[in-house]
């Protein structure tokens, strides 16, 4: 190999470290912010373990969230521990337990990383739609035995059903 080519070698070796080390500053620098909106949330994985949902807690009451950042729910505290799920019509919709949405009939709707078999990698989150104002709030029906089979409707489309007040 010639002196010239083991130098245009090195100079080639040298911008390329120049750049990886340019991308390893800008995720150092920027991972913080990103991770911050990232890790104030719980994640709500549907049966398939895809991401559909997440619950915000920056807000006074934590916020249901689908995955592209639309409010659909949000949660009440409930007379027995956990959480009732509300749309923000007022509508009951069920009860967060124990890392998991169930809906009336005592079933899994939505769960944390734990309780899906195969949870999928989660996508970033885009940014949070404004949350809207909320309805008055339904009488929450009495909890049902909890049953170990999913819905039938998905994550997604049992946490938006009628959210418009």
């Amino acid at each position: 190999m010639s002196r010239q080519t083991r130098i245009r070698a090195w100079k080639y070796r040298a911008r390329r470290l120049q750049h990886l080390s340019l991308i390893l500053l800008l995720v150092f620098v920027m991972s913080p912010i990103v991770l911050k909106g990232q890790m104030d949330a719980t994640t709500l994985f549907n049966v398939d373990g895809v991401p559909d949902a997440y619950i915000s807690f920056t807000e006074d009451e934590p916020t249901v969230y689908l995955w592209l950042g639309k409010p659909v729910a949000y949660l009440a505290s409930s007379v027995g521990g956990g959480f009732n799920v509300y749309g923000f019509n007022g509508k009951h919709l069920g009860w967060y337990v124990n890392g998991v949405i169930r809906d009336h009939e005592g079933r899994l709707v939505c769960g944390v990383y734990r309780v899906v078999s195969n949870p999928k990698p989660e996508p970033l989150k885009p940014p949070k739609q404004l949350r809207p104002r909320e309805s008055s709030k339904q009488v929450a029906p009495r909890k049902p035995l909890y049953k170990r089979q999913w819905s039938q409707t998905p994550c997604g489309a049992f946490l938006s059903q009628e959210t418009a007040p």
